[in-house]
């Protein structure tokens, strides 16, 4: 059976076996989740809400073919009348939620599902998947951006991500949080967004000598011509790099950059600057890349590193000091009344919620309010409708245009939290009517 992501059997299996019992005890009723993060990670001040634009084409498309159905049948699990009720399933329902781009805290609702409930049910593990990981890493990306601003940051993170999706979203994640481009191909044609390459190492040993290799790499990409410069002695090669371009020159090909991917980059960044100075090469650009992350960036640049840009891949794809985050998809309203889960250290605020953002007068965070939906404060409420009976309200957001949304987000960070050693964070103050509904229901 050939895989598709938005297959309707990538999901639990609990989500087909609860689905069974809904069908046969009839609940159809409308019922309201809400997706979440409990807490932040450790090390996390503020997360950035990514993969909408997924999740809605998901909701839209979803339905079960002809070979989930087989599948289906002959699991021997499901009955005969439940099978014909998914053979016509569809995705009905409203999705309110945050834009893509917005800085949000822990408790506070990014989407909000409203439909009936065996298809509110079905689609939640699907749209933990999709949303966690892009804002997983859009988070770090945009820690990364703030440790390094006007440097070109590239995503290198495809090799090492956890599959083929990943790689594409991990590119798409860290370019709609401000990074310049990616390594990974596709992501051009499906995403749009700059891709970047450069050589290998294998590159440079296939050849007889380092000049010839960096010859032959000239003319064959003379538009873009970045020379990676340590795979043998890279201060020998930054000579070699400056006596060939005089000769490049001569055929109209200028050399852009050398790329530096191991050993100390911040004392090799220094002497390949001023070899390339003494050169005459001073418009030639130094791009590092090699195990980085917001913290050793951080530190090459404190540092006084001459670094102009950075390809950042296994730690940002991974998003490795904080690999998950701690995000829950709950059940606050059914048949319409309010549902409160109760359990230890996941106890959940009911019914369905807003969030109100209050700034100060020169447009910084002060706080996020958590109220009930119907009610109305002063702020800008960050939970919008974007979904109707199963349709986009409106065509994809532009990245381009996402990207621009962050960047104003990020703007809006107090100081405390863009620091990379900031122990604090924000936490949504709870509307009284919000603690009024808790209270009434825990004493039901």
């Amino acid at each position: 059976m050939p895989v598709s992501c938005n297959d309707a059997l990538l999901t639990d299996l609990y989500q087909l076996t609860m689905l069974q019992g809904y069908f046969e005890q009839g609940m159809r009723d409308t019922a309201v989740f809400e997706l979440f993060v409990r807490r932040l990670p450790p090390g996390r001040q503020y997360l950035i809400a990514a993969g909408l634009t997924q999740a809605l084409e998901y909701l839209q498309q979803f339905h079960f073919s002809e070979k989930d159905i087989t599948w289906l049948e002959a699991s021997g699990r499901f009955s005969c009348a439940f099978i014909d009720y998914l053979r016509e399933l569809r995705f009905t329902g409203d999705v309110h939620a945050m834009a893509e781009g917005t800085v949000f805290f822990a408790n506070e609702p990014i989407l909000r599902v409203t439909a009936p409930l065996p298809e509110a049910q079905l689609v939640e593990s699907r749209l933990i998947n999709i949303m966690h990981y892009q804002t997983l890493i859009a988070s770090k990306a945009a820690r990364i951006v703030l440790s390094a601003p006007d440097k070109m940051l590239v995503d290198f993170g495809m090799r090492r991500a956890h599959g083929g999706e990943a790689g594409l979203y991990a590119a798409r994640a860290s370019y709609l949080a401000g990074f310049d481009g990616t390594a990974t191909t596709l992501a051009a044609p499906l995403f749009g967004i700059p891709v970047y390459g450069t050589m290998a190492h294998a590159f440079v040993q296939s050849h007889d000598n380092e000049i010839s290799a960096f010859e032959h790499f000239a003319y064959a990409q003379p538009n873009n011509v970045v020379l990676l410069i340590d795979t043998y002695d890279t201060e020998r090669a930054a000579r070699h790099v400056v006596s060939l371009a005089p000769c490049l020159q001569q055929q109209g090909i200028s050399i852009q950059a050398v790329r530096l991917d191991s050993g100390d980059l911040a004392a090799h960044a220094c002497k390949v600057r001023k070899i390339l100075d003494e050169g005459s090469l001073a418009q030639v650009r130094i791009f590092v890349s090699g195990n980085l992350d917001e913290y050793r960036i951080s530190t090459l640049l404190a540092n006084g590193a001459p670094i102009d840009g950075f390809g950042i891949g296994t730690l940002l794809a991974t998003s490795a000091d904080a690999p998950y985050l701690d995000c829950a998809y709950k059940l606050q309203e059914y048949a319409g009344r309010s549902r409160r889960k109760r359990s230890e250290g996941k106890e959940t605020w009911p019914g369905r919620k807003q969030v109100y953002r209050q700034y100060s007068l020169q447009g910084v965070i002060e706080k996020d309010i958590l109220t009930l939906a119907d009610e109305t404060l002063a702020g800008r409420p960050l939970i919008k409708a974007v979904m109707r009976q199963g349709r986009a309200l409106q065509a994809p957001v532009e990245l381009k245009n996402i990207r621009k949304y962050v960047h104003q987000e990020l703007a809006s960070l107090p100081l405390s939290l863009r620091r990379l050693d900031s122990n604090v964070s924000l936490s949504p103050e709870i509307n009284e009517s919000l603690l009024v509904l808790v209270q009434a229901l825990d004493a039901l």
